[in-house]
């Protein structure tokens, strides 16, 4: 197809008025499910699935899938991108997010065996900016040489962790934040070293974790964490 006739295509797809407000929707890098979407854009749900395979169809998002559940974003940042020009050409701003999770729950606690919520989320884009983690090509993650020497001293050790019958590293959408967190034998393995030198606390009644003061101020520190993600930890 001609680049021209690709870009009117494309611009044809975003100018649909339901569709336009599901994409700028999904410009805050949060997931959400078609169900979410349709309320957001105002129409009904077999609607909203036909706008949603329109979108995929030409590249603007992409599903991803999390157990049962079915989560859309944005395909990439060229995407946000081209979004965010348009956005300002109209000249309205758009929405921010509300995550409606419990605040003891969104701030900190487990998933399955891993860590989850806004301290996770944080944890997880914090490795990324490191290039402690790296994709591997398949929707997985790898551990870079210079994550595996950071986080060996603190006592994680990846060998073994490699040999397990499971994902060694994978990004696990966080059901409150919509964005995502280190699951796999590594994420398993970040909870566990978090435990042991009281960086989070687990609580009594349920999956809530703690962050006490002083092991948020050690996590800090061994992990090299800046102070802006200091800032957004202590008021997640």
């Amino acid at each position: 197809m001609d680049a021209d006739n690709h870009l009117a295509r494309i611009a044809g797809a975003i100018a649909e008025p339901a569709r336009a407000r599901m994409l700028c929707c999904l410009l805050d890098g949060h997931a959400r499910t078609s169900t979410e979407l349709a309320v957001v854009a105002e129409v009904s749900p077999s609607t909203a699935s036909a706008h949603l395979a329109r979108l995929k169809e030409d590249g603007l998002l992409v599903q991803l899938a999390q157990g049962k559940h079915r989560y859309h974003r944005l395909a990439g940042t060229d995407v946000a991108a081209a979004l965010e020009a348009l956005l300002v050409v109209a000249g309205l701003p758009r929405p921010a997010f509300r995550p409606g999770t419990p605040t003891r729950l969104r701030h900190a606690r487990t998933c399955y065996d891993h860590m989850a919520g806004a301290v996770a989320v944080e944890l997880h884009d914090h490795f990324i900016a490191q290039g402690w983690l790296v994709d591997d090509g398949a929707g997985a993650y790898a551990l870079s040489a210079q994550g595996e020497a950071r986080l060996q001293p603190l006592g994680l050790d990846p060998a073994p962790l490699r040999k397990l019958r499971r994902r060694f590293a994978c990004p696990c959408l966080d059901w409150s934040e919509r964005r995502p967190h280190l699951g796999g034998a590594l994420g398993a393995a970040l909870l566990h070293l978090a435990l042991r030198h009281g960086w989070v606390e687990r609580e009594l009644d349920g999956r809530a974790l703690a962050v006490p003061e002083r092991g948020r101020r050690r996590m800090l520190a061994a992990l090299d964490m800046v102070p802006g993600l200091d800032e957004r930890i202590r008021a997640a």
